[in-house]
């Protein structure tokens, strides 16, 4: 089982093949911290494949959430359980179950600072839970919704958290400490769909909100109660709670959004192949909308401040480079998959011997990607903030896979006709 390596001076030796690929631009000096990584994988390390990947054996995986040192992981399988599983002996063990939620849980994040997940659900509520004495115990939160809950996340302090909801809203969450419950505040107007994913500026305040009316906005979540007075900064000056900052309008739903580390960008994704992009410094009313050939985007992450992957239905991930404030395509990043055979070479040959033999042969079909279904969530895993080495996806083919972007380049340029 690998351990967590230290902290290296300046650019490690590693890092250098990826600049020689991307870019001085695309991936900038810093210090990278690596997290543990767990040595099990599957048969696809002994291939020279660079990328481990799991299947937990609970179907398919809607979204899931690392714990601070990366040993432990939560996910959820399209029901009302959370499972968290910890790396032990080599292999992936189940340790708890958090089963509160009463319909299916669409959205978890583990609070890395506060040791903390919540949780949402198509029941319409959301719970924070909290280890203690070897349980997670969970808390009731007021979100007051009327329709099902579509995703959380906490703020970069864990002070507070939003919820979105398809009840055309955002609850932001805080801790009330006289009366010792999670209370909210909502923002309302002027979203008119569901809404459908959320990421928090770094500065705490600032809230992007991506919904089905095909609008992405940046909103001020400022609580007075557990917030310090926001300084102006490039998305704006006031922000008193509910302040609309900026909207942006698209193709098709928005999937998700995503503040680069500076918090001076903004990506999203949407239903129309498209990746968005914002950049506050420069105009902060103005977007950049890249049509892609790929099928839908449905998750989208930073890896530098110059760098993003997306990936969705086409089951790979994508990288883009943002070079002279233009949002660029580089390559798909991905692996052949390790089981890919069929008992016959061609749909037309299967019919040739049905007809000539009056019986079907069984056919086994697999895609190309390491991946076999769409792809739900992007996380990073490894590295500091602004300098990702390493990011995990989830899919709905019940798969997490972990990502070394240096390697995963280098195995998609020597071998161009497998990817």
């Amino acid at each position: 089982m690998g351990a967590r390596a230290r902290a290296g001076q300046g650019k490690r030796e590693d890092d250098e093949g990826l600049v020689s690929i991307l870019g001085e631009e695309a991936y900038p000096e810093g210090p990278l911290t690596l997290s543990f990584v767990p040595d099990g994988s599957t048969e696809m390390s002994s291939s020279g494949v660079p990328v481990l990947h799991w299947n937990f054996g609970i179907g398919p995986i809607t979204c899931h959430a690392w714990n601070k040192d990366r040993t432990q992981i939560a996910v959820s399988a399209s029901s009302n359980e959370i499972h968290i599983f910890e790396f032990r002996n080599g292999e992936w063990q189940s340790v708890h179950t958090l089963s509160e939620h009463d319909l299916p849980v669409t959205g978890l994040d583990w609070g890395t600072k506060t040791n903390r997940i919540v949780s949402c659900s198509q029941d319409k509520n959301a719970f924070v839970w909290t280890f203690d004495k070897n349980v997670w115990k969970p808390e009731l939160v007021l979100v007051r919704f009327n329709r099902a809950a579509t995703y959380v996340k906490w703020s970069p302090l864990e002070n507070k958290f939003a919820v979105g909801s398809g009840a055309k809203l955002v609850s932001v969450c805080y801790y009330e400490q006289e009366n010792h419950w999670w209370v909210s505040k909502q923002i309302k107007k002027p979203i008119r769909s569901t809404v459908t994913c959320l990421d928090w500026h770094p500065n705490n305040v600032l809230l992007a909100v991506g919904s089905c009316d095909f609008k992405c906005r940046v909103f001020s979540a400022y609580v007075k109660e557990v917030d310090e007075k926001p300084s102006p900064n490039p998305w704006g000056q006031k922000m008193p709670f509910g302040q609309l900052m900026s909207e942006y309008t698209v193709g098709g739903w928005v999937h998700r959004v995503a503040f680069s580390p500076s918090g001076c960008r903004l990506a999203f994704v949407s239903h129309d192949s498209s990746v968005s992009f914002v950049d506050s410094t420069v105009d902060s009313q103005k977007v950049q909308n890249l049509r892609t050939v790929h099928l839908p985007f449905t998750t989208v992450e930073w890896i530098t401040e110059n760098s993003i992957v997306a990936a969705g239905h086409d089951c790979s991930p994508v990288l883009f480079v943002v070079s002279q404030d233009i949002l660029k395509e580089v390559c798909k990043l991905d692996v052949p998959s390790a089981t890919k055979s069929s008992s016959v070479n061609s749909a037309l040959q299967l019919f040739k011997n049905i007809d000539r033999n009056n019986a079907a042969e069984k056919v086994v079909v697999a895609l190309k990607t390491l991946h076999q279904n769409r792809i739900t969530q992007i996380l990073p895993h490894s590295g500091t903030v602004g300098n990702v080495s390493k990011f995990t996806t989830c899919g709905t083919d019940g798969i997490v896979a972990l990502w070394d972007l240096k390697e995963t380049l280098e195995f998609c340029r020597n071998h161009p006709s497998l990817v």
